[in-house]
């Protein structure tokens, strides 16, 4: 009995040791690598209503457009991409994907017109393609599925505080308005650029492509490591050709694609428009705010749902991700998304966007826990794709249908309400997850 104790001790010591050297070591430069992605693909928001727009005489239409276009781009080479990670390795895929957005982001800096900034957008989402389904992927075959959901919401953090600490800065940019004699916007566009490159050329020699990998592990944590995930491994659908063919056909894949739709036509709902939202305060209820101040303004719903993602996503590791910690969160957010702009204050309206991010973001983290339940190997880097990409097609959809009907209705009322139908479907089929998908035992 007591030689059992002592085993099983220190098999709890080296276990709580791995993961908290993977949650220092590794994910925040995955983080980090998320944050600067998404950072990239949104400056389009702050550019909008800062010039861009203006000066390219873009309608919203086509401004919603040009947001969403990036999505077919990504969407062309998402499963493509993605299983070439999985045979290529992590740190060469990832290292490249970053390098290669980096310059196309750059180029955003000199467009003259509003086919140029189409074709930009496009070439962005393609070379983007692949990166968030495969860091996913790439965390998901670094810890035990009973931390996952915990790792998970350590990376998802670095989403809502993309925009606390971005907004700001691509405000600042935006007025250094005449640096090299450009515009405000372009400067924005430089700026957030560069880090991608930087950063992409660090991921080359800082990420292991596995445990066995990483020399920051001793030999007890990395032989710990391969055991748990080996147990993990059974009984999932893994493998290549038949098997990957069979996670692209299973009714649990297209269950969490549609879902994912939903979270992720809201999330760029809010990202893509928030700005100009907020930015209409001024006609719609008097007030007058400056470039810095509106870029402070459009953070403020994402520091809350910073610590909503954190603690719910705490709650959800103790007791094992639940149907209902995706299901909870999307209802929330398909009550509080159309009713933000019937508010009678500009306090009021941001108070209701706060809760919608919190709804979604305290979503998307514990979302991902359920693929690697009964996917692995090829058939994961399939089956992750594929939700991805259907939820990337809501990442198109979503700011092209809001500019459109904003356009024909003259106001932002009636996308919102679009947004919280779909977010209800999800926040409805989010609640039979665990019909389908097996629930972990507590804890």
């Amino acid at each position: 009995m007591n030689a059992t104790f002592k085993v099983s001790d220190q098999d709890r010591q080296v276990e709580a040791s791995a993961i908290r050297k993977i949650s220092l070591r590794l994910v925040p430069f995955i983080a980090l690598m998320f944050f600067i992605n998404f950072l990239d693909r949104t400056a389009i928001s702050f550019a909008g209503p800062n010039g861009m727009t203006q000066d390219l005489g873009m309608t919203a239409a086509q401004f919603g457009f040009a947001a969403g276009i990036f999505f077919l781009g990504y969407i062309v080479l998402e499963i493509p991409s993605n299983l070439a990670l999985h045979k290529y390795g992590a740190r060469r895929w990832l290292a490249r994907i970053m390098v290669t957005w980096g310059v196309v982001a750059m180029l955003f800096t000199w467009v003259s017109s509003v086919n140029g900034l189409y074709a930009l957008r496009f070439l962005l989402g393609v070379a983007e393609a692949g990166f968030f389904p495969g860091a996913i992927l790439y965390l998901s075959t670094w810890v035990p599925g009973r931390h996952r959901a915990k790792i998970l919401a350590l990376f998802y953090l670095a989403q809502p505080l993309t925009t606390v600490i971005g907004a700001p800065i691509a405000s600042m940019l935006i007025q250094a308005h005449g640096l090299f004699g450009y515009e405000g916007w372009r400067v924005m566009f430089f700026g957030v650029a560069a880090p991608a490159i930087i950063v992409g050329i660090i991921t080359w020699f800082y990420l292991p492509d596995s445990p066995t990998g990483a020399k920051w592990l001793n030999e007890d944590e990395r032989s710990w490591l391969s055991r748990e995930l080996a147990k993990e491994e059974q009984g999932k659908l893994s493998g290549h050709g038949g098997m990957t063919l069979a996670a692209l056909k299973d009714k649990r894949v297209w269950l969490l694609s549609v879902i994912y739709f939903g979270l992720i036509y809201g999330l760029y709902a809010l990202a893509f428009f928030l700005p100009t939202i907020i930015g209409g305060f001024e006609a719609k209820f008097g007030t007058k705010f400056g470039v810095f101040e509106k870029g402070l303004i459009t953070a403020i719903p994402y520091l809350p749902a910073a610590f909503a993602l954190f603690f719910w996503s705490r709650d959800a590791s103790k007791r094992g991700v639940r149907a209902w910690h995706v299901g909870i969160p999307a209802l929330v957010g398909a009550i509080s998304i159309p009713l933000a702009l019937l508010m009678s204050s500009p306090e009021a309206t941001v108070l209701a966007i706060t809760l919608t991010a919190c709804a979604i973001f305290s979503a998307l983290p514990n979302f991902w826990s359920f693929p690697s339940r009964f996917l692995t190997g090829a058939a994961a880097a399939a089956g992750i794709a594929l939700i991805n990409t259907v939820g990337n097609i809501a990442g198109f959809a979503a700011p092209y249908i809001t500019g459109a009907v904003k356009d024909a209705t003259g106001l932002y009322e009636m996308p919102m309400f679009i947004v919280g139908a779909l977010m209800l479907v999800s926040a409805l089929l989010a609640f039979s997850i665990g019909r389908f998908i097996k629930e972990p035992v507590s804890q």
